[in-house]
């Protein structure tokens, strides 16, 4: 399959979603980021820049994982992790998701290091979108 993360050497790292709706995530990711759709589904395989995001619906425990459920996130629930994105010009992100439908928590703020701002995907995965500014000059 061209495109699938499956190295011939060394690794990748890729980044694994529960999601609830896997068209509705898969479409979420290639459309905002501008991905690729490399795998439709089992798993959903989207490559967003020189990353992969795969998607499947959550479950119980399995052999490899006898102790694990996979969920989506609930609304309200604590945030532990988020995917942080780095862009070129931050505006200019903006402007186009929120264009494509994507809804953020705030306009983004100059934080002095970087100017950043923050989404959460369809099932509610939190999203940090930055441009590094302040520190570059350090």
């Amino acid at each position: 399959m061209e495109g699938f993360p499956a190295p011939d050497q060394g690794l990748i790292v890729t980044h694994f979603l529960t999601v609830r709706d896997v068209e509705v995530s898969r479409e979420f990711y290639a459309g905002i980021f501008g991905g690729h759709v490399v795998l439709a589904e089992n798993p959903a395989t989207v490559r967003v820049a020189n990353t992969w995001i795969i998607m499947n619906p959550g479950g119980g425990p399995t052999p490899d994982k006898p102790d694990v459920t996979l969920t989506a996130p609930e609304p309200g629930d604590p945030v532990s992790a988020f995917l942080n994105v780095r862009v070129a010009d931050i505006a200019q992100f903006h402007a186009r998701a929120r264009a494509k439908g994507a809804e953020f928590l705030t306009e983004p703020q100059d934080r002095g290091a970087e100017v950043r701002c923050y989404l959460r995907d369809p099932d509610g995965y939190l999203i940090e979108i930055g441009q590094t500014t302040g520190l570059l000059t350090r």
